[in-house]
């Protein structure tokens, strides 16, 4: 039996575009919508295992539908510039997959599918040897479905979750036959195309009409014949008069939830099947091109090609195994840090490649051996002036990261598994109080169950809309409604507690070792700015803002006879955004040792610093870690939570008063958009290709990443330097045995020191901390570290 994939091009972009993050390349190319075109097409190759695959697409013109009604999708939101650009580009993804594309002005993908279907049973009449598989993001092709030989291959969740449709799954999901489905559409209508059908009929009545009458001519026929035989199912006199008067718009939204099967296209059965017709390289490098890193080496996992015999014929996907064969005079752990050498490398040339793998170091230095690609980046990075940064930053933090995760650091199990029951019990009060506010019960995790909850039953009015039409259940969309009504705030402490169980409480003591000591994994390469970032556990990402995420930082404790020192750099982005901007008077507030966010404030409200109040304060901070953060009026507006007037002249008095800093910022803009990059203090380049994009959005984008980059990278820079630093003093002293580095969290080092030593080595530490750059060679500013120290993470008091 022969099989065919047609796919629903658009819907499955569509789909991924709503349901997966906004991935972009370096270029600042976005992504994430082609990314799940390429994994749900492998996704259905890997389980389908088609002979043929054909894309059908929409075009950006009008449609039939269209012409009879002129609000057919008139309720849909202007499709995102990302998305059309990703629309666009995915007929190169098809192309190098080598799969052709059908499209007609005036019809839609799905009635091309459904002309492709139509011109298909034709053949079954000459070689039933042939079946049809559309591969979709929605579910309105299952019309089209019949029997085992036209079946729909959907996503049910996300972007992973699929199920495949024949006639007997059709009628089990809906009560009746994939040919009643536009009767369906036809009485309870499509708000995501806004087909009105009858207002005031629903799925429930929809689904019973059907089931007994039939389509909608039987249903009319059965009306106008005889009242009785519809009361007898339960229709109410309003459902007949709904009826009644609904008739024509009945039949006109049937016809336009119809989909066509005469659509003007030459349709042809492939000649050659698409694996004997696919150019694995050409699909590589477009993958390679859109960064997405797995996909190539998944595709040809799919084709079940001999990835050793593709390596001998020059494919440079290489695994470390492959790398192992090519240096035989090298132990493993050499090669092992030769492999962490190299990755540090490459992540400095492109910061993009978070985390490099062996593939990644190969593909970029276009070398045939593992040593030739070592020598590849060593030469690049000395030709990029990235000496500094890896010599004496990068390269000597590995020892250190490798001791940190050796020591770990101790979990007081009893007080984590106290906290879990705490957190559950009070996870249960709030699910009754939930449940008590919209007076029913239901799943709060599910965001379908909540949206019903909030937007229809509550009546709640709601902003952005999922791929499905649905209204969003985000947490940065109900924070929006937090004022609309008190359920929103407890269902934002649900989700909260129910994180912080899911990713820490539950998960954290499953990771101890015999000592109840977790081991978190350090990544240097983490992060594009430079940071660190961290997994099993994730503890950089231990909310520290409110008291839920604080408690979880108390499980975090020392041993018995020592303490946990914690060193923390004050204001270290405002300080290094003082310095590198040279504006005399954020300098200024630097050196005499002011609150700045209180001498900020004086200066913008013209005010005396003892006249600032508690509201000038906050809003100064806002806009002090706002702007470096490229932080426009309007995101200004939402965060102050004024007017735009408001908010402009707020903004414009901020920098005229800090005309420096503005000056410094509008430089980096420039100088990026000239060399395409920037760097920091100590020459850790980021490189910004969008920058120079002729799409506003990502120009824009860009832009905004490319102020915070220098400042943030310094910070990142300099925090590394602290580790090795304190590190190498450790050592010198012969303290190993009375001090060792555990954690490093954003601005924050933590150590396990013993008791006795405490007094003896904070004032040491805080004075290397503060000076990795000497004040006198950053205009008298001094990165301020403070010290606190107590038995465990979230208990401390300053020293």
């Amino acid at each position: 039996m022969k099989r065919l994939i047609l796919l629903d091009s658009h819907a499955i972009l569509h789909r991924a575009y709503h349901a997966l993050p906004d991935f972009s390349t370096a270029k600042g190319e976005p992504t994430g919508a082609l990314y799940g075109l390429s994994m749900m097409l492998l996704s259905a190759v890997e389980k389908l295992k088609p002979d043929y695959i054909v894309a059908a697409f929409d075009l950006p013109k009008p449609t039939h539908r269209h012409e009879a009604y002129k609000d057919y999708k008139a309720g849909r939101a202007k499709t995102d510039g990302e998305l059309v650009s990703q629309i666009i580009r995915s007929r190169d993804v098809l192309e190098a997959l080598n799969i052709p594309i059908y499209d007609k002005e005036g019809f839609e993908a799905d009635d091309i599918i459904g002309t492709i279907v139509e011109k298909t049973r034709k053949d079954w009449e000459k070689d039933e040897n042939l079946e049809v598989i559309i591969a979709s993001g929605d579910m309105d092709t299952l019309q089209l479905v019949s029997g085992e030989k036209v079946r729909v291959y959907t996503l049910k969740k996300g972007i992973k979750d699929t199920i495949i449709y024949d006639e007997d799954a059709v009628r089990e999901r809906f009560g009746f036959g994939p040919e009643l489905l536009p009767d369906y559409k036809g009485l309870r209508g499509d708000p995501s195309d806004n087909i009105i059908g009858i207002k005031g009929i629903g799925e429930k009545t929809a689904t019973t009409l059907i089931k007994t009458f039939g389509g909608i001519e039987d249903i009319y026929k059965a009306l106008k014949k005889d009242k009785e035989k519809l009361k007898e199912v339960g229709m109410t006199p309003r459902v007949i008069e709904l009826l009644e008067k609904g008739e024509e718009d009945a039949e006109f939204s049937k016809v336009l939830a119809t989909i066509r099967r005469d659509a003007p296209i030459d349709w042809k059965l492939p000649k050659n099947t698409w694996r004997e017709s696919i150019d694995v390289e050409k699909a590589a490098k477009l993958f390679s091109d859109l960064e997405f890193r797995t996909m190539a080496i998944r595709l040809k996992n799919v084709l079940g090609r001999d990835l050793a015999a593709d390596a001998a014929q020059g494919d440079r996907e290489i695994t470390a195994e492959r790398a192992t064969k090519e240096t035989p005079v090298m132990d493993a752990s050499a090669l092992g840090m030769r492999f962490r050498e190299a990755a540090i490398m490459l992540w400095l040339i492109n910061s993009n490649l978070a985390d490099p793998k062996p593939s990644d170091i190969m593909d970029f230095t276009n070398a045939k051996s593992f040593d030739d690609a070592y020598k590849a980046l060593e030469a690049e990075i000395k030709k990029r002036g990235l000496e500094r940064v890896y010599g004496e930053i990068e390269k000597p933090l590995i020892p250190l990261v490798d001791k940190m995760k050796e020591y770990g650091v101790k979990i007081d199990k009893a007080y984590l598994a106290k906290l879990g029951d705490e957190y559950r019990k009070e996870l249960g009060a709030l699910e009754k109080s939930i449940w008590r506010m919209a007076d029913v019960e239901f799943n709060i995790s599910s965001p379908k169950q909540l949206g019903e909850v909030l937007f229809v039953k509550l009546g709640l009015k709601g902003g952005k809309k999922t791929a499905g039409g649905a209204l969003s259940t985000r947490e940065s969309e109900l924070e929006k409604l937090a004022s609309e009504h008190p359920i929103i705030d407890e269902i934002l402490k649900y989700r909260e507690l129910s994180k912080l169980l899911g990713t820490y409480i539950d998960t954290i003591p499953a990771l101890l070792d015999d000592n109840s000591r977790v081991h978190p994994t350090f990544i240097q390469t983490g992060a594009v700015t430079g940071r660190m970032a961290t997994k099993d556990p994730s503890i950089q990402n231990i909310p520290n803002r409110t008291e839920l995420g604080r408690k979880i930082r108390n499980a975090f404790i020392a041993e018995k006879g020592w303490k946990l020192v914690a060193f923390d750099y004050s204001q270290i982005e405002l300080r290094i955004a003082a310095f590198l901007s040279g504006d005399e008077k954020f300098i200024d507030i630097f050196r005499r040792g002011e609150d700045v966010h209180a001498a900020v404030a004086a200066q913008v409200f013209g005010v005396p610093e003892a006249n600032v109040t508690k509201a000038m304060r906050s809003q100064a901070k806002v806009i002090n870690f706002g702007v470096m953060y490229g932080m426009g009026v309007n995101a200004l507006r939402a965060n102050l939570g004024t007017d735009r007037a408001t908010a402009q002249r707020f903004y414009n008095e901020y920098f005229e008063k800090f005309s420096g800093l503005r000056d410094y910022l509008e430089k980096v803009k420039a100088e990026t958009a000239r060399r395409g990059y920037t760097e920091t203090y100590f020459g850790r380049r980021r490189y910004f290709d969008g920058i120079k994009s002729k799409l506003p959005f990502i120009r824009a984008a860009a832009e905004r990443m490319a102020i915070n980059a220098p400042i943030q990278g310094t910070e990142a820079d300099v925090v590394k330097l602290a580790m090795i630093r304190i590190d190498e003093y450790i050592q010198k002293k012969g303290l190993e045995k009375e001090a060792r580095i555990l954690m490093q969290v954003h601005d924050e080092i933590v150590l396990e020191v013993k008791e006795a030593a405490v007094a003896k080595i904070e004032p040491e530490i805080k004075k290397i901390m503060e000076s990795i750059i000497p004040p006198k060679d950053i205009r008298g500013i001094t990165l301020v570290a403070d010290a606190k120290a107590g038995d465990s993470w979230g208990d401390m008091e300053k020293m």
